[in-house]
């Protein structure tokens, strides 16, 4: 009886977790597109520059631009669009990864549409500045296509804009062989006899959107930050809408999320930087940084830059840039569990080259580790069944004196040397376990298009024939006859459990293909676990 209630807890526990995450998700008001929305985020092209430390600043008039046409970046693992106004990243597809499997299209993360926009933007602002809200700096390139050509390990794109007093301004792109990031440096060469201020700013620019997660796929979209004092926060649509942020720091960074995915602006780490965000019309949001103000003295040239990241959340990678960028990784409460589980799975997966059986794996390594647990639960759970007998004579005797009763009990126990709590700890165990390994397969991007065997092509998404969910369910019926139901319980309780295997396999249905290994796994070596114990009880003397 106890292990069929065990079942209707972590049930209930699970779904009270779900339900809580997905109203955390929706509670946010969404904001309404209207048909203005376009012409808005059109009108709002320079009017999100953000200001600079020196208010009283002289933007150089811009020249015009040699080409409007947006500059074509291929390499091996990006291939992006740049417009020459203002140099903004405002197409970034990820080549390596595709958006749907088994199709040749690539997944695109920063894309600029009638309707939605999500770029990467970066500027000079101050005195001698080149972006404000009055106009955006137009960029001369000499060619419109660049590609990084096998055997190169880097690709520079510059662009080059001369101010009307003759100030060279070159925006250079460093792209890298097989990696996600692109170095952003400003090259100002001083040809006037005064100093130069000005401060360089990277943010990235999104039409707020609502989330597409949902109860079993409680994916975040939406801003994320680091400062010295704060390693890893979330700063939601509706929190930007509310409050603009202002925080000073030391390095820092700023990012966009997107379930498997981010693009983020890493400043140099030794710098002083203003993490900000701003909301334009109620309908796009804008979270970056923003440099201290430095100065280019005469004649001298100067190199500015910061490094901005789009791809998959992969974490090695994030890593390299800011040793706080993986926490976009995001486990949530359990993330001192995740980790080691991830870190696992890696392992696990470095030599068998499978997800699906390093999933197994998994599943054998934590049962096994609980394996004591899980024995000295069955082993109270028989001692309390074969004190059923006694626990009746005292309920006999005692009636409805409740006080009396349970001090009898205490002293049955205590002499029986039996603790009804003992069944149940190792659900309580199991349950952290099984949650943390949900987040690891929500949010690591290595599992997505992951195939296992079979029909199994993809571990991210639900079983496309429903037949992990149905074995689970078989499972768990073999477990329930080999635990069977007390004839004291309740009879509403017991048709509950009747129909928990039913309930179960329904329940998951929409969940990852990953997770519902890793349950169905556990119930089978749960059963052989179970057959084990109860054949040692037996010689004991215990049913």
């Amino acid at each position: 009886m106890e292990s069929q209630r065990n079942i209707l807890l972590i049930a209930l526990l699970l779904v009270s977790y779900m339900i809580w995450n997905q109203w955390e998700a929706d509670k946010a008001p969404q904001p309404a597109v209207t048909e203005s929305t376009v012409a808005t985020q059109q009108a709002a092209q320079n009017d999100d520059v953000p200001v600079a430390d020196d208010s009283a600043a002289d933007v150089p008039e811009t020249h015009v631009v040699a080409s409007k046409e947006l500059i074509s970046v291929k390499t091996d693992q990006l291939d992006v669009l740049i417009n020459p106004v203002g140099g903004d990243i405002v197409q970034a597809a990820l080549v390596s990864h595709k958006l749907e499997l088994n199709k040749d299209d690539p997944f695109v993360l920063l894309e600029q549409k009638p309707d939605f926009t999500y770029i990467a933007q970066s500027g000079l602002i101050g005195k001698n500045g080149i972006d404000s809200a009055k106009g955006r700096a137009a960029f001369a390139v000499e060619k419109q296509a660049y590609t990084l050509a096998d055997g190169q390990d880097k690709l520079e794109v510059p662009l080059t804009y001369t101010a009307a007093n003759g100030v060279t301004y070159t925006k250079v792109f460093t792209f890298t062989k097989g990696k996600f990031d692109v170095r952003v440096d400003y090259r100002i060469h001083n040809t006037t006899a005064e100093p130069l201020q000005l401060q360089m700013y990277g943010q990235i620019k999104q039409t707020i959107k609502p989330s597409d997660s949902h109860m079993m796929m409680p994916t975040y979209r939406g801003g994320a930050f680091s400062t010295a004092d704060t390693r890893y926060e979330k700063y939601k649509f509706d929190e930007m809408q509310e409050k603009d942020l202002h925080k000073p720091t030391q390095g820092g960074w700023v990012a966009m999320l997107q379930h498997y995915f981010v693009s983020a602006w890493v400043p140099p780490a030794d710098e002083q930087n203003i993490i900000y965000s701003s909301v334009n019309n109620g309908t796009v949001a804008n979270i970056g940084f923003r440099g201290i103000a430095q100065t280019v003295a005469a004649g001298e040239t100067k190199t500015i830059g910061a490094d901005f990241y789009v791809g998959p959340k992969d974490q090695a990678a994030l890593s390299e840039l800011s040793e706080s960028l993986n926490l976009v990784v995001d486990y949530g409460v359990l993330w001192w569990l995740a980790v080691p589980i991830y870190k696992l799975l890696m392992f696990f997966h470095s030599f068998i080259g499978n997800w699906g059986l390093s999933i197994i794996l998994i599943t054998f390594t934590v049962r096994g580790i609980l394996f004591p647990l899980t024995k000295a639960q069955y082993t109270s759970m028989a001692r309390m069944r074969n004190l059923q007998p006694k626990i009746q004579e005292l309920k006999d005797r005692f009636g409805d004196d409740r006080q009396k009763m349970g001090q009898a009990m205490m002293e049955m126990y205590k002499k029986e040397k039996v603790n009804p709590m003992g069944g149940c700890l190792p659900i309580f165990l199991q349950m952290p376990i099984f949650l943390a390994l949900y987040w690891v397969l929500m949010e690591s991007v290595e599992l997505r298009h992951a195939p296992f065997i079979f029909w199994i092509h993809d571990l991210s998404v639900q079983d496309p024939y429903y037949v992990l969910p149905i074995l689970n369910g078989i499972t768990m019926y073999i477990m329930q006859k080999l635990q069977p139901m007390s004839p004291t319980m309740d009879p509403m309780q017991a048709k509950m459990m009747q129909w928990m295997p039913v309930i179960f396999s329904l329940f998951f249905m929409v969940f990852p293909a990953g997770l519902v290994l890793y349950w169905l796994m556990g119930n089978i070596v749960a059963i052989i676990q179970q057959k084990v114990i109860y054949a040692g009880l037996e010689k004991k003397g215990l049913k």
